[in-house]
């Protein structure tokens, strides 16, 4: 392949999902990339290799076993020879193997052998979405460095049934393809975010009451620990501040642990030197004045107890009002809202004084508090970009492809 070329190797899964991979090649095309296809025994039942390959303009691969093919060992050299490993639809079953690192047809044998970057693009029910299992392999996946664009939520093949499950549409999944080619093409020769230091703050902050009980919130810590994770892949010096998670720690991140509002911004003035600074944690806006040494126990004969509360100190107001030489060159806030979402994060980044903020809705209905998926807006002095719902591990990424474009732009180097 040559370094001008621009090439995909699509794996189409066995689902009903996999018809829109006829208009994702034909797009695709269009697009410029060349496009080579791998197809699972059961995604021959949805699409024929005849459609593929007349789309494609390429030979349709299927079968591990090919005599002809395997001479050459074509299953390594179909892993090798691209630029990205599409799969699409990655059904349960699919991502099932990907997470357990089976080999047992071409597929899979391919995405065990490739060492080029994977997307992938879920689609089932989805109650098999849902599912326990599912949900393990998603969280595995995420943390060996696969990609995901999608699913969404709609109408499923089903007759009556709805939710997330549905395959992204193809043009979304080319905006991924795209953007992923991009940034991989930008670090052939040196990693973007080589020299730089990245400082991040993630999950939520516990201020205690007594011994046993803490003033919190329902942040999980999966975006900021996401961040960081796309930080550090792009080559960062990366120090993660996170309060108490059940996550475990990105690989190659400096991981400082801490419980308190009060110690996280200690452990943040201690980065002070960092050159982007992303405030993704929910910190705790109380604390109590005067926490009880013992358990507070009720005894049936008092009221309940007041709680006197101070207001924690404003750990991104802190950092984005420092002096120039000690405040990074961009610090980026987090605006959670349950209403007038924008309105509310176009206000918070006046008042903060930091230069760019992604805002969300974490109400009840939208499921983000916790959970895998996220729909941001990015507020900054040009005004706001919108982006559509997807993996969290999808808005870290360009959310630090957005910061490469800025420090290129505005230190020289990138």
């Amino acid at each position: 392949m040559s370094p001008e070329t621009k090439r995909i190797l699509l794996i189409i899964g066995g689902g009903i999902a996999a018809y829109k991979c006829l208009e994702l090649i034909r797009r695709a095309r269009e697009a410029g990339f060349s496009v080579r296809v791998v197809m699972t025994k059961a995604a021959a039942q949805f699409v024929t290799p005849l459609s593929v390959g007349a789309l494609s303009n390429e030979r349709v691969f299927t079968n591990l076993f090919d005599l002809d093919d395997e001479r050459e060992i074509g299953h390594i050299r179909l892993a090798r020879d691209t630029n990205l490993v599409v799969v699409a639809p990655a059904t349960a079953d699919l991502m099932s193997k990907m997470a357990g690192g089976h080999a047992d047809d071409l597929a899979s044998a391919v995405l065990l052998a490739t060492d080029k970057p994977v997307l992938a693009a879920p689609a089932m029910n989805p109650r098999m979405w849902m599912h326990p299992a599912t949900r393990r392999n998603h969280a595995l996946l995420q943390a060996d460095g696969i990609h995901f664009v999608g699913p969404e939520s709609g109408e499923m093949a089903e007759s009556g049934e709805a939710g997330i499950g549905r395959m992204a549409e193809p043009m979304t999944i080319l905006t991924a393809i795209q953007s992923l080619v991009g940034s991989t093409q930008r670090r052939r020769e040196s990693l973007p975010l080589k020299g730089h230091h990245i400082l991040v703050t993630s999950g939520p902050t516990h201020e205690p009451i007594d011994p046993v009980r803490y003033i919190a919130n329902r942040s999980s810590g999966k975006q900021g620990n996401a961040i960081a994770a796309a930080a550090a892949k792009l080559g960062a010096r990366v120090t993660l501040v996170t309060g108490p998670t059940s996550l475990a720690d990105p690989s190659n991140v400096t991981t400082v642990h801490v419980e308190t509002a009060e110690q996280m911004l200690t452990a943040v003035r201690r980065a002070r030197d960092a050159d982007v600074a992303i405030f993704a944690a929910a910190v705790a806006d109380w604390r109590v004045v005067n926490a009880s040494g013992q358990k507070i126990k009720k005894d049936g004969k008092q009221d309940a107890p007041s709680l006197d509360l101070v207001e924690n100190p404003d750990i991104l107001k802190t950092v984005a009002h420092e002096k120039p030489g000690a405040r990074p060159l961009l610090v980026i806030g987090f605006a959670a809202e349950t209403q007038n979402v924008i309105e509310h994060a176009k206000k918070k980044r006046k008042t903060k004084g930091c230069d760019w903020i992604v805002a969300n809705d974490v109400s009840p209905r939208t499921g983000i508090m916790g959970g895998d998926r996220n729909k941001v807006h990015l507020i900054t002095a040009d005004g706001v970009d919108t982006w559509p719902e997807m993996d969290k591990s999808e808005v870290a990424h360009r959310l630090l492809e957005r910061i490469v474009d800025h420090l290129a732009a505005n230190t020289g180097k990138a």
